[in-house]
């Protein structure tokens, strides 16, 4: 059975599910690892979401403040003998209820195109394709999606 546990940035199951995701993301990024893992450091974070099965942490993800009434999905992880479990859709949809419950109104997040599975999930959870924001504005390789959570 999965459960889900609110926690911030200084979880140690958190910590360690980031690190086994950066390092998955060093392989499937390559070159521009480097560039992406400037934006993903997780020391500042508040609201994190763990994912356990049978008490064993599975999975994660999280939620910073981007703009008013805008959060960001940051650091969504399960490992990959979990997947297609429902771990991910549970995770995020725990984010967005936090986020909601935070008083925001959107969620956005920024994918690689060589996440597949992270494409498929956000599509699956209704978010929808919207330009490249931010730092990501002109990165060919990142895909933005959005979420109306209200």
């Amino acid at each position: 059975m999965i459960t889900l546990k609110r926690t911030d940035s200084t979880n140690t199951h958190f910590i360690s599910l980031v690190k086994e995701l950066d390092l998955d993301l060093k392989i499937r990024d390559g070159e521009e690892h480097d560039f992406f893992a400037q934006y993903n450091k997780i020391d500042l974070i508040q609201h994190v979401v763990v994912a356990y099965f049978n008490d064993q942490p599975i999975g994660c993800g999280a939620i910073k403040h981007y703009a008013e009434n805008i959060m960001e999905v940051k650091r969504m992880y399960v490992k990959e003998s979990y997947r297609g479990k429902g771990g991910a859709t549970r995770v995020l949809k725990e984010l967005e209820t936090w986020a909601s419950e935070l008083g925001y109104d959107k969620c956005i997040l920024e994918t690689g195109l060589k996440q597949p599975e992270a494409i498929a999930l956000y599509e699956k959870s209704n978010y929808k394709k919207i330009r490249n924001y931010g730092q990501y504005e002109h990165v060919e390789s990142s895909v933005c999606f959005e979420k109306h959570i209200v």
